[in-house]
């Protein structure tokens, strides 16, 4: 069968005008065929498709009229098109964004930029070929059709992705990445923006946190004590040690709280102060290696450990000898620390005694001033470990005996290194809603680092565990609030009815919460400031090791756990946090913050009047010069000086000069200038080597005027005037010259002892 004419096209290889897809050779013959036609791939029509073509003379009017008047559309579109690129390239308005951030996309097209895209869904050409096929199986053939046709051809949607299309080879101006190694930072020009910092790592990791704030005392007065929980790291053996001390510490120290705690509850419940704490234990009693402590042995020593640590906060411990002994031996140690779980985590009996009370007391004030971290270490000496490079809680587990975590170290000591590990004291006595712990997730975006320009954002929102807090449990699912672990448990039955299933909260219903409670006023006069403070100082400190550049910006997300006196804690920072909407509190407050995102970098940054949704500027830092980098490896550069010219020798046996010493040279006055008496050329000073050079003066000792005769040093002729040296009986005199010149000196010195001139004074 032979094709008709509406199935006429170029076939692969057939020289001739190529047919756009789903036209047909009318449209050629037409001459309204224009460029971009002659990209598009060819396609052949089917048999049977022209075969109804030919009988259904309905079907076929309506083809040919499509055909007919879609050239002139698609070449006005074209030209729409590339005029609207071209403004957009000449605006520096094209941006690429990689990663699930549709708020972003489209507020960037509300301001009129497009995309460059790395991967497109559907091209044009598809596109165009779709719409016709549609059209062809429709089989009304009235006007309304025709016009909704039209309309669909003048979608914005369809338009916008042609374009997006024509800008696939031009520089992307904004950068919208969910990693920091996505693009090459270093290699992006200055009018290139991005929404990250290079070495961001350097406080957004757990290890890097931990360091940088041990360096806060030289960029502020503030202690990180008391807004980070204290944090080693467990691959440094200095460290390591450490964190042992520290364990040690903290456990005399919770041994003298668990005492205090205990007689406050027999206090409140009206018991007998001799009555017994706990029954024995008798089976934790079998199971422990060595034998138990006495009590009142047990406090003595928790007692001289704090003492000491008072003393070395107060620089008492400088005259102590460093030779005396320790207050307990490793072995001794193992026995009080083993005492310690059998008195906290057993069932030791513990006879109340009003004098240890007392001195338990005093001591547990006394260390409430120096120690701002008392109050939340609780009593069960419990430390969360943490992997220094993940994020998620991938890996992070907590434990309270000290052999656990030691054990991990011991196991492997290149793996702990390698994974960068840390250990941080855990917040045993945080603030629960409902009896559920909850961590608080709030934004911050850094848009300089010279100057440092911090915002805050005025929205946060609350994470629940899907279990009822407890300290009888370590497991994941009661102390960490990491959305990515929570969404995978089942809440528990226990657990109060008012947490909501998708475990999370707004700050609003936070505040109500409060409000019900008594402390409203506390989330504005206490949260809120701590919150900004500890962020100040966690970027403070990383400032230095920070790559500035001027258009980058990073927007980060930091982790708050509040004691129950609403004092926050800052757990940990995290860049790129994640902005999906997981539930009906952050699918709203992840979509403000990329808008109000975009609002402080695009329209603040033009206009300072603009405005910038939610976010506060809480921080900005003069500018500071930064001395140009010159390399690590250090140059010194520089040249060889000459020896003066020597003295010539003396002859006689009384008169001797010191070494390498030449005439000295004097200014002479104003008024007093020398003419030659000859115009003979000056000669080269003569050295003899037969001058007796005497010995170095002392240095100790400073130069005192000695008088002396005046000795003439007769010169030659080519020197108009006679030095006049100073004759003294010294061995080691120091002869003063009085010439401007070094000239040559020949023949013997005589003294002259007609010609006396006046002793010169030594400086006062």
């Amino acid at each position: 069968m032979e094709p008709t004419e509406s199935e006429q096209s170029v076939q692969p290889g057939q020289e001739g005008d190529r047919v756009p897809d789903g036209c047909c050779k009318h449209c050629l013959g037409n001459g309204e065929t224009g460029g971009p036609f002659k990209v598009h791939r060819v396609t052949a029509v089917d048999h049977n498709e022209a075969k109804s073509l030919q009988t259904n003379s309905l079907l076929e009017g309506k083809v040919r009229c499509i055909c007919a008047s879609r050239p002139v559309l698609i070449i006005d579109k074209l030209r729409t098109a590339k005029a609207l690129v071209e403004k957009v390239v000449k605006m520096h308005r094209v941006f690429s964004v990689r990663g699930p951030y549709p708020v972003v996309r489209e507020a960037l097209r509300a301001r009129g930029w497009l995309e460059q895209r790395r991967h497109c869904h559907k091209t044009h050409a598809g596109q165009l070929h779709s719409s016709c096929s549609r059209a062809t199986t429709n089989n009304h053939g009235d006007r309304h059709n025709d016009d909704s046709n039209d309309e669909k051809e003048d979608d914005p949607d369809e338009l916008y992705e042609l374009m997006c299309h024509m800008v696939r080879n031009e520089m992307v101006y904004f950068y919208w990445t969910n990693r920091q190694d996505a693009i090459d930072i270093n290699s992006l020009q200055k009018t290139q923006v991005t929404n990250h910092f290079a070495k961001a790592g350097s406080f957004t990791t757990k290890v890097g946190l931990c360091m940088n704030l041990r360096n806060l005392h030289w960029f502020d007065s503030a202690d990180p004590d008391t807004f980070f929980p204290r944090c080693y790291r467990l691959g440094v053996q200095d460290e390591k040690n450490a964190f042992v001390e520290d364990f040690r510490r903290t456990a005399c120290t919770n041994l003298l709280k668990c005492i205090v705690e205990k007689d406050q509850c027999i206090q409140d419940e009206g018991l007998s102060s001799h009555r017994p704490f706990r029954a024995i234990d008798h089976r934790r009693e079998k199971r422990r290696k060595s034998g138990p402590m006495a009590l009142s042995q047990m406090i003595e020593t928790a007692l001289k450990v704090c003492q000491e640590f008072l003393d070395n906060l107060e620089h008492n411990d400088i005259e102590m000898n460093m030779e005396m002994p320790q207050i307990l031996t490793k072995e001794e140690w193992a026995q009080f620390i083993d005492s310690y779980y059998a008195v906290v985590h057993g069932g030791t009996e513990i006879e109340n005694n009003d004098l240890f009370v007392n001195c338990c007391k005093d001591m547990l004030q006394r260390l409430r001033e120096v120690k701002p971290q008392l109050d939340i270490d609780g009593v069960h000496n419990i430390w969360i470990i943490k992997p220094g490079a993940k994020s998620r809680g991938r890996g992070i587990k907590c434990t309270k005996y000290l052999h656990e975590i030691l054990k991990l170290v011991d196991v492997n000591p290149t793996l702990i290194k390698e994974n960068k590990w840390v250990v941080q004291k855990y917040l045993e006595r945080p603030l629960l809603v409902h009896g559920t712990k909850f961590d608080v997730r709030q934004w911050f975006l850094v848009t300089n680092w010279n100057p440092l320009t911090i915002w805050f954002y005025k929205k946060c929102y609350l994470r629940f565990s899907t279990q009822p807090y407890s300290l009888d449990t370590l497991d994941s699912s009661v102390h960490l609030c990491n959305n990515s672990i929570q969404k995978h448990l089942r809440p528990s039955q226990q657990r109060h009815q008012g947490i909501p299933t998708d475990n999370m909260w707004s700050d609003d219903q936070f505040r109500t919460f409060l409000s019900s409670e008594g402390q409203e006023a506390q989330w504005q006069s206490v949260v809120v400031p701590g919150m900004k403070r500890a962020i100040i100082h966690a970027v403070q400190t990383a400032q230095d090791l920070m790559e500035s550049r001027k258009n980058s910006f990073e927007l980060y997300g930091a982790d708050f756990m509040l004691g129950r006196d609403l004092h926050p804690w800052l757990i940990e920072i995290n860049a790129s946090p994640t902005m999906a909407p997981s539930s009906h509190v952050t699918s709203k407050l992840c979509a403000a913050v990329q808008e109000d995102t975009l609002r402080v970098i695009l329209d603040w940054r033009v206009d300072h009047a603009a405005s910038t949704g939610d976010f506060q500027l809480i921080y900005r830092q003069a500018a500071i010069q930064v001395p140009q980098f010159v390399g690590l490896n250090l140059l010194v550069e520089g040249f060889k000086i000459k020896s003066p010219c020597l003295l010539p020798p003396l002859r006689s046996s009384d008169i001797t000069a010191p070494k390498n010493c030449g005439l000295a040279k004097e200014k002479k006055p104003a008024g007093k200038k020398l003419k030659p008496l000859s115009n003979k050329k000056e000669t080269q000073p003569r050295h003899i080597s037969s001058m007796v050079l005497p010995p170095p003066p002392l240095p100790h000792e400073p130069p005192m005027p000695i008088p002396g005769e005046t000795v003439t040093l007769h010169l030659p002729m080519t020197v108009n005037r006679s030095i006049h040296l100073l004759r003294t009986t010294q061995p080691h005199s120091v002869i003063t010259c009085n010439t401007t010149k070094s000239k040559a000196c020949s023949g013997k010195f005589q003294p002259s002892p007609s010609k006396q001139t006046p002793v010169p004074q030594g400086p006062k």
